[in-house]
């Protein structure tokens, strides 16, 4: 398994991110209207990575982009986790794990203070991985992003402490 960083509007991303968005709709009736913009997603301000099977066949994906203090309920120094994602046939192999820690790690180089995302109540394996990866829910008053509004949004944060050196 190779993990690359790609360009958030590259072929393989945007394949994925056209099937993570079916698997929104399915669960919720709708995929992420969430605007987000290639630019959003290059270093050093952000990071969108892929994994890849052997023979190059795109299987899971995630991305980072920065924000700071705003009107969406953000902090200065947030990285914001987007599309994470492994396809069905994929799942199960630790691949989400190793691209959310390979995240967090360019994140915390590129100088963000805390990684922030945004998912739903009818993503209980997403929920499951942020919990066992150190993330907290934050209370309703303090949710973020554009679904911050909705019963069924559930927001999360981990510091991203710098690395001993």
């Amino acid at each position: 398994m190779q993990i690359l960083p790609v360009a958030y509007d590259h072929p393989d991303a945007v394949k994925l991110q056209d099937r993570v968005q079916l698997e929104y709709a399915q669960r919720y009736g709708d995929g992420d209207l969430t605007p987000l913009e290639p630019a959003q997603f290059a270093p050093p301000r952000g990071l969108y990575l892929i994994a890849y099977e052997p023979d190059g066949t795109p299987v899971a994906t995630g991305g980072w982009r920065g924000h700071e203090a705003n009107d969406e309920g953000y902090a200065d120094g947030d990285a914001e986790l987007k599309r994470m994602y492994v396809v069905p046939e994929a799942r199960g192999r630790g691949l989400a794990r190793r691209i959310l820690a390979a995240l967090e790690d360019s994140a915390r180089e590129a100088g963000r203070i805390r990684m922030v995302l945004e998912t739903g109540d009818k993503q209980p394996e997403a929920i499951s991985l942020y919990v066992s990866s150190g993330y907290a829910a934050v209370p309703e008053a303090e949710k973020f992003g554009l679904y911050r509004g909705y019963a069924s949004s559930r927001c999360f944060t981990k510091p991203l402490v710098p690395a001993a050196r």
